[in-house]
């Protein structure tokens, strides 16, 4: 199995899927939606389907959802988390555990439920504690009692990205920071919470990129997995 592992590459001549990359890493290859076009994106889906893979795609819209359900069942399709996803694996081992999702604003539900549904979909556990940002601390600190009991937090969080700090001096779990690119000019696209989270003095915060639910979710499965 660990020389399979390495093996196992088709070439599509606009990509070169990976089809062991599960074996490797614990997860499947994710389509990345933008920047390609509709016709290499459904080419993919077609050949890791095919492959007998699981599949998902991020960051993309309606339109390819429904040319794709005619002719697969099963696939779904989350609109606020812009993710289409035909998955079968579901990793037992996290079912004991819980990861909660903490948002500052609706304007972050975004990204927050691009994190939830890429865990729920591999049989993960989530809090969804959304609209808690500090502007209203005391929405936060009615949800203590959740936030203790998970075993890793992601939060997330635009405008000054303050959320992370408060929540890393809360709870005993990790804490992994997503910045938003949610906020007023001087937020810089999310930049400024990158930096802030970056810079936080609560430790156990850790950092991915901005807007990236994505990167949280595959962070904290690999967390809990064992």
């Amino acid at each position: 199995m660990e020389r399979l592992s390495i093996f196992q590459m088709e070439d599509l001549d606009f990509a070169k899927l990976d089809h062991h990359r599960a074996l490797r890493t614990g997860v499947p290859e994710v389509i990345f939606a933008p920047g390609k076009t509709e016709k290499q994106i459904l080419g993919i889906f077609e050949r890791m389907v095919a492959a007998g893979a699981d599949v998902m795609i991020t960051r993309v819209n309606r339109t390819v959802y429904q040319k794709l359900r005619r002719k697969h069942k099963g696939i779904k399709y989350d609109e606020i988390a812009r993710i289409i996803y035909k998955i079968k694996t579901r990793m037992n081992q996290m079912v004991s555990s819980k990861i909660a999702v903490v948002s500052a604003g609706t304007s972050d539900m975004g990204v927050a439920e691009e994190a939830s549904v890429v865990i729920e979909a591999f049989g993960g556990r989530v809090e969804r504690i959304y609209d808690v940002g500090v502007a209203g601390i005391h929405r936060l600190l009615q949800h203590q009692e959740k936030l203790r009991k998970a075993d890793v937090v992601i939060v997330v969080a635009g405008m000054e990205g303050a959320l992370a700090s408060v929540v890393g001096g809360l709870v005993r779990a990790p804490v992994i920071a997503v910045p938003t690119s949610i906020g007023y000019g001087a937020s810089f696209n999310g930049l400024a919470a990158l930096l802030a989270m970056l810079n936080s003095c609560a430790p156990g915060v850790t950092v991915v990129n901005i807007d990236n639910g994505f990167g949280a979710a595959m962070a904290a499965i690999k967390m809990i997995k064992k």
